[in-house]
């Protein structure tokens, strides 16, 4: 593989009620354009008193973006949006200065069936001059979705700027998120089509670079996309991320993201000490957690 790529492995972390695929970030790649954590939900069985319920908890600096394939999650959070995420629906909050939030199994779904829940939650950096700003939530239905077929495949523009195109979605700083299926064995070229370092997710079949195969629960990552062309095998589903990277480093310390160590320090004293604004109707609370030394 060439040296201006990179291949990462999902890393499987326990959330609790969940186990999760982490991609973003590890230890040779803290971010790619202004994406700066990912995590692979599922697929999983809802149901039967088994149900998707993480309590309160607070974000600063960045934008939560929740896409999912299957299932349902009801957002709540301290701005007073409620909104039932749904498949090829986008949750985005902006977390800003400080906002408290849940994401829950909805109530219509809690009976004796069983369901599945499948998709990706992703932190996408703000910019520096935006990280103080008020929180907000903004929710963009499937149906808004630029979506559309060039031979092959079927390319969805969840959020950015890409191939000629713009979603709805437009975040804060240079970036796109691009889902593409094909329903038999091609070839993508990204020459032209977007902007900045650009990761490939696999979420099922696999793609080949080269003489390597990419499987499902891979990510590649390509520092430069003047010369992205991939091989898709038939039935193979990839996720896009990326865009221009931010101009800052950017640190993480639990849930926050801020280009300031400084800052995440009052963040967590702020969670501490019950300082962020409240779920309205809501007293869960996730304690920071104490990390051994």
């Amino acid at each position: 593989m060439a040296n201006n790529k990179l291949l990462v492995d999902e890393r499987q972390t326990d959330l609790g009620q969940f186990i999760v695929g982490r991609l973003l970030p590890f230890r040779k790649k803290r971010q790619v354009g202004p994406f700066t954590f990912i995590d692979h939900m599922g697929p999983s069985k809802v149901g039967n008193g088994n149900y998707m319920d993480v309590d309160q908890h607070p974000h600063i600096g960045l934008c939560t973006l929740t896409y999912l394939f299957e299932g349902e999650i009801e957002h709540r959070d301290s701005t007073g949006s409620v909104k039932i995420i749904g498949p090829g629906d986008v949750g985005f909050m902006t977390s800003g200065k400080g906002v408290a939030h849940t994401e829950r199994t909805p109530l219509k779904n809690r009976g004796g069936d069983e369901f599945m829940l499948h998709g990706y939650q992703i932190w996408v950096a703000l910019p520096k001059e935006k990280e103080e700003m008020d929180p907000k939530f903004d929710f963009i239905p499937n149906e808004d979705i630029p979506t559309w077929k060039s031979g092959p495949l079927t390319i969805k523009l969840v959020a950015g700027s890409g191939f000629g195109k713009s979603s709805p979605l437009q975040g804060y700083s240079p970036m796109f998120m691009v889902d593409i299926f094909t329903d038999q064995e091609t070839t993508l070229n990204l020459n032209g089509k977007l902007k900045g370092e650009v990761a490939f997710v696999i979420v099922k079949g696999s793609i080949r670079d080269e003489e390597q195969q990419i499987n499902a629960g891979q990510m590649l990552i390509s520092k430069m996309n003047e010369q992205c062309e991939i091989c898709l095998d038939k039935g193979t589903q990839i996720l896009l991320f990326g865009g221009e990277p931010l101009p800052e480093e950017r640190f993480l310390m639990w849930n926050f993201v801020s280009h300031n160590k400084d800052r995440l320090k009052k963040a967590r004293e702020d969670w501490k000490n019950k300082k962020f604004p409240k779920v309205p109707g809501d007293d869960t609370y996730i304690p920071f957690p104490e990390y051994k030394k």
